[in-house]
């Protein structure tokens, strides 16, 4: 292989050049982005960045001395791919030709057709997006969060610290439910409202009031009305796989890969938050978009594309984390698979607790709400077993 082309210049992308890069691979490497910015981490921008506490040089990925002998190609949209051949078309008209291609484009802010246009509707991806967000954050405003997802939560606890009036209008009963299961969605939304955030359930827009370019009121499905001095939408995210349509790719909610990222295309893999892996143990294709395994998926797939053994390719349990109202909130395993969760340490209503999920006597998962150490321990028993479980052999 002389030429790998990296798609994606964010935390899966950086992490598939340093995977490549560690493992020996001196060739030519070129990473293209669609940013202008270095890669920069992206949690922060619903917390400290939003607060102030951080800089955007505060969210480098960077090391000042990393140098990965890489041409980035930053700014430069990729439009297309002729899978075959294995030539990335960009938007300036510049095409790509390389031996070894890892699509790690991401994914983008899903958006409601009925708030798009007006001036004081925000989505939350970007470190503009952030920016954008964070002039508006002034005390005293109503600030209406559609989708109590954890981006929601999240800036629904950075706003309310900040002195606004913050509304989250959820769509299902029960926030967090996909993630958590409805028992600990409960009490994660539990805690949201012990803060003073007003929770609004089972409940979507019916209509949009406006004036000036700006909403200033939404009335609800439920009958109620809310006015808004800012709306953030956080509805989930879309891959961003337009530009593989006919790439020969499979494509359906991402990139379809098997266990170690290699898609239907030799010398094609994917990572990240646009890659769907096969899940063995849940015998499906899954997307997860969450930090760590961006960066677990980008070295295994790194791995497979030049040449590693399918047996290298052993993803441990998904895990996320998530700040809300000072609370640290840490999950790893799959809460779709558990018939039950156990309160092993603390308490639900002080919002300090340690939860496993079981399916039968099996450990499946574990969230710990400010019990690190706890956390820990049950994360490292999950990857154990996660290790040791024999692994199939699927195919994209």
């Amino acid at each position: 292989m002389e030429t790998l082309a990296i798609v994606g210049a964010s935390l899966a992308g950086l992490s598939a050049a340093r995977a490549a890069r560690a493992k020996g691979f001196a060739g030519r490497l070129v990473i293209v982005g669609d940013e202008a910015e270095r890669p920069y981490d992206r949690p922060p921008l619903s917390k400290d960045f939003l607060l102030g506490r951080m800089t955007a040089g505060d969210l480098a990925l960077e090391a000042g001395n990393e140098d990965l002998q890489a041409e980035w190609l930053l700014g430069h949209r990729a439009l297309g791919l002729d899978g075959e051949a294995k030539a990335i078309m960009l938007e300036d008209g510049t095409i790509i030709a390389a031996d070894g291609i890892v699509i790690a484009t991401g994914a983008s802010a899903r958006r409601l057709p009925s708030l798009e246009g007006f001036t004081n509707v925000h989505t939350l991806r970007t470190l503009d997006d952030s920016r954008q967000l964070a002039a508006e954050l002034l005390p005293g405003r109503r600030l209406v969060i559609i989708g109590a997802g954890f981006i929601g939560a999240e800036v629904a606890s950075t706003a309310s610290s900040l002195g606004l009036e913050v509304t989250l209008v959820n769509a299902e009963p029960v926030p967090f439910s996909a993630a958590l299961g409805a028992e600990m969605g409960e009490v994660v939304a539990g805690l949201q409202v012990s803060r003073g955030v007003a929770l609004l359930r089972d409940t979507t827009i019916d209509s949009v009031e406006s004036a000036g370019g700006r909403v200033t009121g939404l009335n609800l499905t439920n009958g109620q009305r809310l006015a808004a001095d800012l709306v953030l939408v956080g509805i989930g995210a879309v891959p961003n796989t337009a530009w593989l349509s006919f790439s020969g790719l499979d494509v359906k909610n991402g990139v379809l890969c098997d266990a170690a990222g290699r898609t239907n295309l030799p010398g094609i893999v994917a990572a990240g938050d646009c890659a769907a892996w096969f899940d063995e143990r849940a015998e499906t294709h899954r997307r997860v978009e969450h930090w760590t395994s961006a960066t677990e998926q980008a070295e295994i797939a790194v791995e497979a594309l030049l040449g590693a053994a399918p047996s290298a390719a052993k993803p441990k349990p998904h895990y996320f984390w998530s700040d809300q109202h000072g609370v640290k909130l840490q999950f790893a395993g799959n809460a779709g698979e558990a018939d039950r969760v156990e309160i092993e340490a603390g308490s639900a209503q002080a919002h300090d607790l340690l939860a496993v999920y079981y399916r039968a006597s099996e450990p499946v998962a574990v969230l710990g709400m400010n019990q690190p150490r706890l956390f820990v321990k049950w994360r490292r028993a999950l990857a154990q077993a996660a290790a040791s479980a024999p692994t199939s052999s699927v195919p994209a």
